[in-house]
């Protein structure tokens, strides 16, 4: 009965998809809209001010700290994927989108999603190399290699989470409403008939964008912790330094995405706030707080953030 009804009414509305994650919308819609303004607006000026300080000062045109400018980047372009749709969404009496429009925020959001853990791992790297090898360092992490590795980082993923894109929208379907507040793998759900290849190749794209490059940064950092445990202490306070904010990020976008695979792979039904406080840090923790992290734990950032609001006092 119900299927039947949600049929029709996406036939009445040219599919569209009803996004039901919200919880109370009628009530907290103007404080929703606040706070997504507000996020949104400190997620814009956190991370413009990380560029632009990178991209002003000479000092800081090194690999380590342009691959920290296009992690915010990445994040600048993630956020632009989601929040101009929350707004109109938590403004409106519906909270829809059509199905074409659902399968563009799904290949923005698992693409900047994918290219965060490319562009941590190129980051691990460039630290790897400082640290282990500080006499090849100029040779091995020249302009070019930087160029591979940021290319490599957005260009992957963009053409990987094209596949699943192509074939979701191929698929029938005989639901239209969701648990989140925006698309992603909650589309699988949507489908009349599970798709076994999206399912054996989500476990590829999880293996290539989120394990593997997992692994590749633990060994990185495990090979610095044993060279710094033998050297003298200021070499390990250096590592600790430029080490631990990237760590920190890892380990919290790690978390998030995790969540993610969780309630879309293996359908957990957690409760309707629950799930809407998880996905608004997915929105949030790591285009706000990276910047943050690096902002203040980065001396050489800092320093210079600091000089930017003294220049106005």
């Amino acid at each position: 009965m119900y299927v039947f009804t949600d049929l029709m009414d996406a036939e009445f509305n040219g599919t569209l998809i009803t996004l039901g994650g919200f919880v109370e919308m009628d009530k907290y819609r103007y404080l929703y809209f606040v706070i997504l303004l507000t996020l949104y607006i400190l997620i814009l000026c956190t991370n413009c001010t990380i560029i632009c300080l990178i991209w002003i000062h000479r000092n800081l045109h090194e690999p380590m700290y342009i691959f920290i400018a296009a992690l915010s980047l990445n994040s600048l372009l993630f956020s632009t994927a989601l929040y101009p749709k929350l707004f109109f969404d938590v403004l409106s009496q519906k909270q829809t989108i059509s199905y074409p429009a659902c399968l563009i925020q799904y290949y923005l959001y698992y693409s900047f999603g994918a290219s965060d853990f490319l562009l941590l791992s190129a980051m691990s790297y460039d630290r790897y190399v400082s640290i282990c090898k500080p006499l090849q360092y100029p040779t091995i992490m020249g302009r070019r290699t930087v160029i591979v590795l940021l290319t490599l980082a957005w260009f992957l993923p963009a053409s990987e989470v094209v596949v699943p894109t192509v074939v979701n929208s191929q698929q029938q379907l005989c639901y239209f409403t969701t648990k989140g507040i925006f698309c992603n793998n909650t589309m699988f759900k949507l489908h009349c008939v599970k798709s076994t290849f999206l399912a054996f190749y989500g476990l590829f794209a999880m293996m290539s964008f989120g394990v593997v490059p997992v692994m590749f940064i633990l060994f990185t950092y495990i090979k610095i912790f044993i060279i710094t445990y033998h050297s003298c202490a200021e070499v390990r306070k250096k590592a600790a330094e430029t080490c631990l904010p990237h760590l920190m990020v890892l380990f919290s976008f790690s978390c998030l995405s995790l969540f993610d695979i969780i309630i879309a792979r293996l359908e957990s039904d957690l409760p309707k706030f629950v799930g809407l406080i998880m996905t608004l840090q997915i929105l949030v923790y790591n285009p706000l707080f990276n910047p943050i992290i690096y902002g203040v734990k980065m001396k050489e950032i800092w320093k210079h953030i600091k000089r930017l609001f003294c220049a106005y006092d």
